[in-house]
């Protein structure tokens, strides 16, 4: 209620460092300082069940006030910098993710294109198909994503408890193909992303028959494919991107795998739209950067420089990882995978399969308000009014 009010700006779930460890978090992400009314030594105890609030000038007495905030970064006279700086590179020596990048910094690349791919036929409100493997767990997010920009979303849960079981959800899965006009394979880790790997469960669904013939014939008819993380990591290793159909990808394909720095990131990132040849991004313009959640272990694009120039000059590289002033940067903080050439998302020569590592469905609303930045870059939109 006091938040719907606009009486709580922010707030925070006391944990084990106490009141002391939630205010010095809440000024981390904006660099906002503060001063403590008085010094207690209650504030570094464990006080489960509480909650810091950050309070409106409007807002009336809730429960005790701790001090109040300060556009100085600092902490009671304690610079914030050097508190940051010890628990940031607490574990450097471990996982060494603040330092500069090595190398030069990769180029902007800027394709824009007035032939993006049209479809035959017009359909009012496009069906997509969205299989939900196990592991994945972006379908939900996904299905919303799509019906609140005019789509029919269906949910398919594909069973693996036993072959019958893989071959009935096979049939099923091709049988709804058939009446979509959009595939799109979301987030998750499907089957736990064991044994070496990700996606290897989805590749394998994909390409038996059944289910490679429903997907080569929604591409005949022009339909769409899509697919995010976990979807974008089975798009790879189908062939779907970059090559537009189902193959063995060659020994130099492009590919994904393990973040750099070798353990899982979950943060928010800045893309920019490289591309507008993708039907997925027709909505932007070639240079908008946007605001995206990111959640992956393996999610570093590995393409040699010759691969990278022919999909650059294709207008295959579709988004980039950018830095605070819109630059591709190969910094962990901005680049959290270590992706070659600061790749994001790519697509097929067509356009019309695309795949990438933020999860675009995750921007929903009332989410990340203290980041700046746009949020939308209007994929889903995109996919739906292509067939308009």
């Amino acid at each position: 209620r006091e938040i719907r009010a606009g009486h709580i700006v922010s707030a925070w779930a006391v944990g084990l460092g106490g009141v002391a460890e939630a205010v010095f978090k809440m000024g981390l992400g904006n660099r906002i300082g503060f001063a403590f009314r008085e010094e207690k030594e209650e504030w570094f105890q464990p006080m489960p069940g509480a909650f810091v609030v950050e309070l409106s000038p409007e807002a009336g007495n809730i429960g005790e006030l701790l001090g109040e905030t300060t556009a100085q970064y600092a902490m009671d006279g304690i610079s914030m910098d050097e508190l940051e700086a010890l628990y940031e590179n607490k574990l450097e020596s471990v996982y060494a993710c603040n330092l500069p990048p090595a190398g030069a910094a990769p180029e902007a690349v800027s394709y824009r294109t007035e032939s993006r791919a049209k479809p035959a036929a017009k359909v009012a409100k496009p069906r997509v198909l969205i299989p939900a493997f196990p592991g994945t767990n972006c379908e939900y997010d996904t299905a919303r994503a799509f019906e609140r920009v005019g789509a029919q979303a269906e949910i398919l849960v594909v069973r693996n408890l036993s072959a019958q079981a893989v071959a009935e959800s096979v049939e099923q899965f091709a049988r709804s193909l058939e009446n979509a006009q959009i595939l799109f394979l979301p987030g998750g880790f499907s089957g736990g992303d064991e044994p070496d790997g990700s996606a290897k469960f989805i590749t394998a669904f994909l390409r038996s028959p059944r289910a490679a013939q429903g997907v080569a014939a929604l591409l005949a008819r022009d339909g769409l494919i899509g697919g995010v993380c976990n979807g974008f990591q089975a798009l790879i290793k189908l062939g779907l991107v970059p090559y537009g159909e189902i193959r063995e990808p060659d020994e130099d394909a492009p590919t994904l795998t393990y973040n750099i720095i070798g353990r899982h990131q979950s943060r928010i990132v800045r893309t920019r739209v490289a591309s507008n040849l993708s039907p997925w991004l027709a909505h932007t313009e070639v240079g908008d950067v946007h605001i995206t959640p990111i959640s992956h272990g393996e999610g570093r694009f590995i393409v040699s420089p010759e691969q990278f120039a022919a999909l650059a000059a294709r207008g295959q590289i579709a988004t980039q990882y950018v830095d605070e002033d819109g630059n591709p940067t190969m910094a962990v903080p901005h680049n959290p995978n270590g992706s070659a050439f600061a790749v994001e998302g790519i697509s097929s020569p067509d356009g019309r399969v695309f795949g990438r590592m933020a999860h675009a469905e995750r921007n929903d609303a009332g989410l990340y308000v203290n980041v700046p930045g746009a949020r939308d870059n209007g994929m889903f939109a995109s996919a739906v009014n292509y067939f308009a």
